[in-house]
C-alpha cells in the first residue's frame, strides 16, 4: 500500500490506485474515501517536487473540454452542484472536492490525473480553519511531521491536510466546531493544539490496532479492580496497556502540547474503538493509576455517539459535570474503595506505615495510598518519597525527555 511516492514508478502506480479508487466510487468517510484522500495528497507533494510546473492545472483542463464538447457553465451544474459552486470552481475561488472529481471524471471523461493536481478533496468546506494556527513547527520537531522546512503563509494547509488524511475529510471541522467532547479545564486550552494532539493520539492508535473487538461489558469494577493490582509490578503502567489491549482498548502515551494543559482523554475513533491517551505530565504512580482509571470509567460509561471525546486536566476539581463527577468517583473506588478507606489507619495518620498497611491489605502500589491521602488533606508537601516520582516517564521512552510542569 503505497504512503508516500519515491519513484517514478510509484508515482505511476500511485495514479493508476487514484484512478481505480475514483471507478468504484469510494465513499468519503470510508477506508476507500481516506486513502484515495491519502494518495491524492502524496501524489501532489511529489508532483510539486518532480514534475514540469508547465503541466495543465484541473480548471485548464475543465475549460478546455467544455471548448471540446460546446459546454456552458450552466451543464456543469449537475457534476458540481449549483451555478454559484461552478462559477467559484472555474474562477478558482473554491478546490474541487472528491464528488466533483469523480463526478467530472465519469460524466466528462477528463483524466483524473488531470482533475487531482494540486487540488484538496476535502468535501467539508474549510473557509473557516485556520491552518496556520496548528503547532506544525512543534509538530515537525517531535517528528510527527517528517523533514519539512515550512513556510506557514502558504504550506500550513497542505501540510496538516499531508499529515490528517488517514483521519478522513471531515475530522478537522468535527473535531473544531462540533460540540461532542468535552473539555476539562480552568484554563483556555488552544484547540489548533489539543486538535493536533487529538489527531496524533488517533494516528497511532490506527496503526496499532487491538487484535480483539471491545464489548463495553467487559468493564465491571472487578476487571478495574484487578487492573489496579497491575500497580504492584515494578513496570504497572507498561502491564496495564498490555491488559487493557487485550480487551481491544488502545492506550496511547503521548506528551502534552503547549496551552492544552492536559493529563488524560478517552476518544471515541468509532463505535467500538476506544482509545484512552495519557500525557504524564505529572511523573507520578499515584498520577498515573488516577489517571488511567478515570478515563477508563469514560469508556465504560459515558463515550457514545453523542460525546465522542473527554479531555481532562485533573489538576481541576470538576463539580459541575455529572460525567467528570462519576469518573472521579469511581477511579477512586477502582484503586481504593471507599469502606476500607474509612475503616482504614491511612483516614487518619499521614505516615508510611499507614501507606503501606492500606496498600498490602488492597494489593495495590503504596504510591496511591500515599496520592489519596495528599488529595484527603489537599497537602501536597507530605509523603513526598512515597508518590513514585519519576517512576513512570522511564517506561515509556517517547516521554523519557521531558520535565515536570
Amino acid at each position: 500500500m503505497i504512503t508516500t511516492i519515491n519513484s517514478d514508478v510509484e508515482y505511476k502506480a500511485a495514479l493508476r490506485e487514484v484512478e481505480e479508487l475514483i471507478d468504484r466510487n469510494a465513499k468519503a468517510g470510508t477506508l476507500e474515501g481516506d486513502r484515495l484522500n491519502l494518495l491524492t495528497l502524496v501524489v501532489q507533494d511529489y508532483e510539486q517536487k518532480h514534475i514540469e510546473s508547465h503541466a495543465p492545472d484541473p480548471i485548464e483542463a475543465l475549460k478546455f473540454r467544455m471548448e471540446q464538447m460546446a459546454l456552458t457553465p450552466r451543464d456543469l451544474v449537475p457534476l458540481i452542484g449549483s451555478r454559484s459552486k461552478v462559477s467559484e470552481v472555474l474562477s478558482r475561488k473554491r478546490p474541487l472536492t472528491l464528488s466533483m472529481v469523480r463526478a467530472l471524471h465519469k460524466g466528462l471523461g477528463i483524466p483524473a490525473k488531470a482533475l487531482l493536481r494540486e487540488q484538496s478533496l476535502f468535501d467539508t468546506a474549510d473557509e473557516d480553519i485556520q491552518w496556520d494556527r496548528f503547532p506544525i513547527r512543534e509538530m515537525i520537531s517531535r517528528g510527527w511531521i517528517k523533514g519539512r522546512a515550512v513556510d506557514l503563509s502558504r504550506q500550513a494547509r497542505e501540510v496538516m491536510q499531508q499529515f490528517l488524511a488517514p483521519l478522513g475529510s471531515n475530522w478537522v471541522p468535527a473535531v473544531l466546531y462540533k460540540q461532542t467532547r468535552y473539555i476539562r479545564s480552568a484554563r483556555q486550552m488552544d484547540p489548533y493544539s489539543l486538535a493536533a494532539w487529538n489527531a496524533r493520539i488517533s494516528l497511532r492508535a490506527l496503526e496499532a490496532r487491538p487484535s480483539v473487538k471491545f464489548e463495553r461489558a467487559v468493564l465491571t469494577h472487578e476487571f478495574m479492580h484487578e487492573l489496579a493490582h497491575l500497580s504492584t509490578l515494578d513496570d504497572g503502567p507498561k502491564h496495564a496497556r498490555e491488559y487493557l489491549e487485550k480487551v481491544g482498548i488502545s492506550v496511547v502515551i503521548e506528551p502534552h502540547l503547549p496551552e492544552t494543559y492536559l493529563d488524560g482523554a478517552a476518544l471515541l475513533l468509532e463505535p467500538d474503538r476506544p482509545v484512552i491517551g495519557l500525557t504524564l505530565r505529572h511523573d507520578r504512580l499515584d498520577n498515573f493509576w488516577f489517571v488511567l482509571m478515570h478515563e477508563l470509567l469514560h469508556v465504560a460509561r459515558h463515550l457514545s455517539s453523542e460525546l465522542v471525546g473527554f479531555y481532562d486536566d485533573l489538576d481541576v476539581d470538576d463539580t459541575t459535570n455529572p460525567n467528570e463527577r462519576e469518573a472521579d468517583h469511581f477511579a477512586g473506588e477502582a484503586l481504593i474503595p471507599e469502606q476500607e478507606w474509612q475503616k482504614s489507619p491511612a483516614r487518619n495518620l499521614r505516615t508510611p506505615d499507614a501507606v503501606q498497611h492500606l496498600a498490602s491489605r488492597l494489593r495495590i502500589h503504596p504510591a496511591i495510598v500515599a496520592g489519596r491521602i495528599r488529595h484527603h488533606y489537599k497537602s501536597y508537601r507530605v509523603l513526598n518519597r512515597l508518590v513514585g516520582q519519576g517512576q513512570v516517564r522511564r517506561l515509556f521512552p517517547e516521554t523519557a525527555h521531558l520535565k515536570n510542569v
